[in-house]
């Protein structure tokens, strides 16, 4: 039995092993490769920005968002484990100040509540870390930092074609993209591009397998921020 909380399926103490002390030998919990994939995931960046921790489907912004989509989200939410273990994503597009992160934010703190291991990125600060990662003297950081983005339950990704296209960039964009893909894990993207213009930004390889993961919700309508500043 476990002794605190720190296995999720209570059968360890939390270290990934089960010992049986009677006979003084430990064998590795099921639990273990869990533990083992949220370790090497919190030196992702896995933290809700500040303006974003009080999000709530019961107050502003997400009151004044299109309340079909909000609906589709709530219900998301509800079925997040389902969802996350078969690999479903979601794509908020549409223009600005429309509730895109907002919604995307409150996905990824459900996740986080539930205990999943989540990476939360801008494009441009994903990128920077990419970049980060060949400076480093350290022998495969690159593939290593790679193979933890793919890893992860959901990884969120805002602001995607908000980038300068570069064939490093496309590069960077499809290795992570068909990762995930191919190991069938969730993704969680917004953009202010229609599907068409983000293939021109960001490559048509790219984007079909984004459709092929994810549910699209378009969200349209004037920008709700200045409502907000001026409440």
């Amino acid at each position: 039995m476990a002794r605190d909380s720190g296995c999720p399926l209570g059968l360890c103490d939390g270290s990934g092993f089960v010992v049986d002390e009677e006979r003084r030998v430990a064998a590795a919990c099921r639990c273990r490769p869990l533990q083992v994939e949220r370790r090497r995931a919190r030196s992702l960046s896995a933290v809700i920005p500040r303006k974003y921790r009080g999000v709530s489907f019961e107050r502003p912004p997400v009151t004044q968002l299109s309340e079909p989509i909000v609906r589709e989200v709530r219900v998301w939410v509800r079925r997040l484990d389902e969802h996350l273990d078969a690999g479903d994503g979601l794509w908020f597009e549409g223009d600005v100040g429309t509730g895109k992160t907002t919604l995307a934010m409150l996905i990824s703190r459900a996740a986080l509540d539930a205990g999943r291991s989540v990476a939360i990125y801008s494009l441009p600060r994903l990128l920077a870390e990419i970049r980060a990662t060949f400076e480093d003297d350290h022998e495969g950081s690159y593939v290593d930092f790679l193979d933890r983005l793919v890893a992860v339950d959901l990884l969120h990704v805002d602001d995607v074609g908000a980038e300068k296209t570069s064939p490093w960039v496309l590069e960077q964009l499809y290795a992570i993209v068909n990762g995930r893909y191919e190991e069938q894990k969730s993704i969680l993207i917004t953009t202010n591009l229609g599907s068409e213009e983000l293939a021109e930004q960001i490559g048509m390889r790219t984007v079909s397998r984004l459709k092929e993961m994810c549910d699209v919700y378009p969200l349209h309508g004037p920008d709700v921020r200045p409502t907000l500043r001026s409440a």
